[in-house]
């Protein structure tokens, strides 16, 4: 990534269909950088504080007057579907975390925000999916960067009605495309996860929230200080000595903000978990959960600051899930960013997902396996087969059309010659005998996958899958086909039945993605040349 100064992403294009735009200069960099931090570290502060918050019923209904509310998914029909629950029962939870960058408040203002923003479509900055296990006994924290290229779902906008047409932009801009429920239908969209909720923060109050944790732990290898220079200006004026250093209030704000000094974006991302796992580990230690003073102050200022998805809109909710969330010993809590690589359309500025590894990641997340190897075997094993809610065909296997093609070529090896076509013969002996295949050349895919226009076929796409043992994770509704198409990746250069993929081991965690368990005091962050003193 670019250290070029960070500004503001819209959702009008500048060049390209949907594609995020640049504004601003060094003069509002600061404040935009400033209220990102502020609502990403509030995101899962917000969740801790709530679940020790329900003292009373009318301290409960004060509170609850204070929450915002949202429709869960604004998006088209999601392709996610539920992990099925353990012999116990049990079911994992799946919670998106969204920090908006709305500047339409006084408040927000306040805190640092550009007036020339006032009115503009917020967009959703900082995005962290929580997934707590079925046991609740692990946990991770998965962060993709606010400049990533991914596909973006048809969205309806829950207050004017809006209607936004799918297509391929920066994830930051979902929020502007219906709301955060367009956010959460992006991410199902992308991993095949079901989101059980989701919240999003705003940066009110949290500046008081921070300074009543009474410090959070972190650490530099050398001396920083982020400040502008003549080539990059802007900064977050985070200054210290190397070593560890407890920070409060604004030198904590400077701590989360910070990206030039430590390099890139990814790496802000790293500085960011690194300290939201020292804040988890002194919650923990101390005596928060009890002095009931500090708790009121956090509270209100914590359901001020949060809106929610309407099915948890309630602090009696929120502390049933704050409770199953502090269940987790720090030991079992993983934090990390999805693994990416520069965007071809455009390296200096945005980023796409490293797919295997990507995909991966996903299906652990799926499967419920742990990205930590610090747990102990469960009694209550997951269910070994996943099976999303079956469609009915519309039609009989001889009656439908179904393209197959050759994506069997990778930056090292060439397509498998006549591969489209050994596939359609194995689905025409299937019953499939309008199987075809594409003969406008091999592509390149990693992973095999069907693909289907409209909901009306899914059921179509699902049975073709059955026929060729493809797993039904790998059924996708597309815009890029016109039918029912078979898109036979590089995991299926030989053979005519689809090979089975290895299961993912507990802490087999993908690569690329700078991991962080959430025990860990002895990281400390390198800081980048220039910014050294």
């Amino acid at each position: 990534m670019s250290l070029a100064p960070q500004d503001r992403k819209s959702p009008e294009g500048s060049g390209r269909q949907g594609g995020g735009r640049r504004r601003g200069g060094s003069t509002t960099e600061r404040p935009r950088r400033r209220r990102r931090a502020l609502r990403w570290s509030a995101s899962v502060l917000a969740v801790v504080i709530l679940g020790t918050a329900g003292a009373g019923y009318l301290y409960y209904q004060h509170l609850n007057a204070n929450i915002r509310k949202g429709e869960r998914s604004s998006g088209d029909d999601s392709r996610a579907y539920k992990t099925p629950a353990n012999a116990a029962g049990q079911t994992p939870l799946n919670i998106l975390l969204i920090g908006s960058d709305s500047r339409n408040s006084a408040e927000d203002l306040r805190l640092g925000g550009s007036r020339d923003s006032v009115g503009a479509p917020p967009l959703a900055d900082v995005q962290m999916l929580i997934h707590l296990s079925a046991d609740r006994k692990s946990a991770a924290m998965v962060s993709i960067p606010r400049d990533t290229r991914v596909h973006i779902p048809k969205c309806t906008d829950p207050k004017t009605g809006k209607k936004y047409p799918e297509t391929d932009d920066i994830i930051n801009v979902t929020l502007a495309r219906g709301g955060a429920g367009c956010t959460l239908a992006t991410w199902e969209g992308l991993t095949g996860v079901y989101i059980d909720h989701w919240m999003m923060i705003d940066f009110a109050g949290v500046v008081n929230m921070a300074d009543a944790i009474g410090g959070v732990d972190v650490c530099v290898k050398q001396n920083v200080w982020d400040h502008p220079t003549p080539s990059v200006p802007g900064g977050s004026g985070l200054k210290m000595k190397a070593g560890t250093h407890q920070v409060y209030g604004e030198q904590a704000l400077q701590w989360l903000r910070t990206r030039h000094a430590w390099g890139s974006d990814p790496l802000r991302a790293r500085a960011q978990h690194m300290y939201l796992n020292s804040m988890i580990r002194k919650l923990k230690q101390q005596n928060v959960f009890t002095d009931s003073g500090r708790l009121m102050n956090l509270a209100e200022a914590a359901t001020k600051s949060l809106t929610v998805s309407e099915e948890i809109g309630t602090v009696k909710k929120l502390y049933d899930l704050a409770m199953e969330m502090k269940s987790v010993p720090t030991n079992r809590i993983t934090s990390l960013t999805v693994a990416n690589n520069p965007d071809p359309e455009d390296p200096k500025n945005h980023v796409v997902l490293d797919k295997p590894n990507a995909d991966k990641l996903w299906q652990m997340l799926r499967d419920d396996v742990p990205l930590d190897k610090n747990g102990k075997p469960s009694a209550a094993k997951q269910v070994a087969v996943r099976t999303p809610a079956a469609k009915t065909p519309s039609t009989d296997p001889g009656r439908l059309g179904v393209l197959v093609r050759n994506a069997t070529q990778t930056s090292t090896q060439a397509a498998v010659r006549g591969r489209a076509n050994d596939i359609s013969q194995v689905l025409a002996q299937q019953g499939y005998t309008r199987a075809t295949a594409d003969t406008s050349g091999a592509l390149s895919e990693d992973s095999t996958v069907v693909q289907y226009p409209s909901v009306d076929l899914q059921g179509d796409a699902q049975a073709v899958a059955k026929a060729l043992g493809i797993p039904m994770s790998a059924v996708k509704q597309s815009t890029d086909v016109s039918g029912v198409t078979v898109v036979v990746g590089a995991d299926w250069r030989t053979g005519t039945a689809y090979p089975k993929q290895p299961a993912p081991k507990a802490g087999d965690v993908p690569k690329n993605t700078d991991t962080i368990n959430g025990s860990d005091t002895s990281t400390c962050m390198d800081v980048y040349g220039p910014y050294r003193w």
